[in-house]
């Protein structure tokens, strides 16, 4: 067959930012992926881009990602609201912290009273909170099948339903056959160990699993996500503070069955007015597929608590990504093999930016012949 300028392995968010950054320069792409339908970490997911609690690299490419998305929104039609995010703290050392954080801008302190009614918060239920400005909502439900129709509608092939079992340069091998291209982009997340088991193993990528689920819960209206002081704990802009160490450590002793599952107690509201929930974790090269209820049962207590209602629950799931001891992977050991993965769960937040910074940087660095009538 033709050589593609571009073959992307996975259409999760990052294979699809690959996409959209090598098509807007130019070049034919084609998308390899084994599913037919999304249905990985990309749709298992808040919806939440937490673009102002990052710090760093992932501050960096979650700021390039905010544009694309707001492009994105225009272009397609996808359900996005820039709504900023809200956090909810349930203690004065929360309010201590999130005032230390405040002071580098995009973050508003508020009054208790403040926080519970735009929240729908239980009167009572916090000493005050904070909005962060910069944040975005997308419905993870939608979005990455929006996007890829956009794509399709550019010119992009997709290769659905196709197993890739090797890649090298130039060279993508399918269960469908063999594709050349000057450049391969691997972005297959937690199935880098699947692929490219050496890679993986030198650079500790394993599995992370969580639970969440969707309710609906009688009297509740989210304007934004809503973050509590679990979750402080985990986004860099916050927990390199010394007043995070007393967040952390308060929270622990409190509540040890709440620190045994490892909860990020946040909530997005989905536009049919549902609420996603969650969510814990557990590391591991595998995670069990087994969800207990007992860790269900700590999400609808805690809900019940901080909105003061009873939720129902539609559904629950178990996500799975990619997680390693550092929040990004970038390799190309092997020339014109680019390996992309946000190896935290921040991957709607910052995909986007990872694919056009390092897939962008490279095709603006290399000769490939551009598709007749188009620039660079």
């Amino acid at each position: 067959m033709s050589r593609q300028h571009v073959v992307v392995v996975g259409a999760g968010i990052v294979g699809l930012g690959a996409a959209l950054a090598a098509v807007k320069r130019g070049c034919t792409v084609t998308v390899v992926d084994r599913a037919g339908e999304p249905s990985g970490s990309t749709v298992r997911n808040f919806g939440h881009l937490c673009i102002g609690a990052q710090t760093g690299r992932a501050r960096a490419y979650a700021d390039v990602a905010r544009g694309i998305w707001i492009d994105l929104a225009r272009e397609t039609g996808l359900w996005l609201r820039a709504s900023g995010t809200l956090v909810a703290a349930r203690h004065d050392d929360e309010m201590a912290l999130l005032a230390v954080a405040a002071r580098d801008g995009g973050i508003a302190l508020l009054e208790a009273t403040a926080i519970e009614a735009r929240a729908s918060l239980r009167a009572g239920s916090t000493v005050g909170g904070a909005h962060i400005a910069p944040d975005l909502q997308v419905d993870p439900r939608t979005a990455s099948a929006a996007i890829r129709s956009h794509l399709a509608s550019l010119g992009v092939e997709f290769r659905l339903r196709t197993a890739v079992g090797r890649v090298a340069p130039g060279l993508v091998s399918t269960t469908r056959g063999d594709l050349h291209a000057d450049v391969v982009v691997v972005a297959v997340n937690h199935d880098l160990d699947q692929l490219l088991p050496d890679l993986a193993e030198s650079v500790g990528v394993q599995r992370c699993g969580l639970d969440m689920m969707r309710v609906h819960a009688p009297g509740v209206t989210l304007p934004a996500p809503l973050l509590t002081g679990w979750s402080l704990t985990r986004y860099g802009r916050f927990a390199g503070f010394d007043e995070a160490v007393a967040v952390r450590d308060r929270l622990h002793a409190e509540r040890p069955d709440l620190a045994a599952i490892d909860l990020n107690q946040m909530y997005t509201q989905l536009p049919d007015g549902s609420l996603i929930v969650g969510d814990s974790h557990v590391k591991g090269i595998d995670v069990s597929p087994f969800q207990p209820e007992a860790t269900s049962q700590l999400f609808l207590d805690e809900l019940a608590d901080l909105f003061g209602t009873t939720p129902v629950v539609t559904e629950r799931w178990q996500g799975v990504y990619a997680s390693g001891p550092d929040e990004f992977l970038v390799d190309e050991s092997d020339p014109g093999v680019l390996v992309l993965a946000a190896t935290t769960g921040i991957g709607m937040t910052t995909g986007l930016g990872l694919a056009e910074l390092h897939l962008g940087a490279h095709l603006d660095q290399t000769t490939i012949p551009l598709l007749e009538g188009t620039t660079r």
